[in-house]
């Protein structure tokens, strides 16, 4: 993922949080409060009945595209469209999960 720029990698992650969206999912961009001695980064969880992503607004884009595409990896997302490179992205690590 290093070849892609800064500004691409953020127009993938645009994309990515507009299909998780379409695919029923609520991306949320909060400040994520750390404390000393850990390491938070966001990803995805049920909140009552909702389906959410929360991505930390203060990470570097390429963590933010990797908590997307972690948390629609285990989402159908065959009838949604997505560019060749988002694709890409989160089908890559399929072999890892």
């Amino acid at each position: 993922m290093s070849e892609l720029s800064e500004a691409r990698i953020m127009k993938i992650v645009d994309e990515l949080a507009s299909v998780a969206e379409r695919a029923g999912l609520q991306v949320r961009r909060e400040k994520i409060m750390r404390e000393i001695g850990y390491r938070t980064r966001g990803g995805a969880c049920r909140l009552r009945d909702k389906d959410l992503i929360i991505i930390d607004r203060d990470q570097p884009a390429a963590e933010q595209l990797e908590v997307l595409a972690e948390a629609l990896r285990s989402r159908d997302l065959e009838t949604l469209y997505l560019s060749p490179a988002a694709r890409r992205i989160v089908h890559a690590g399929e072999t890892q999960s």
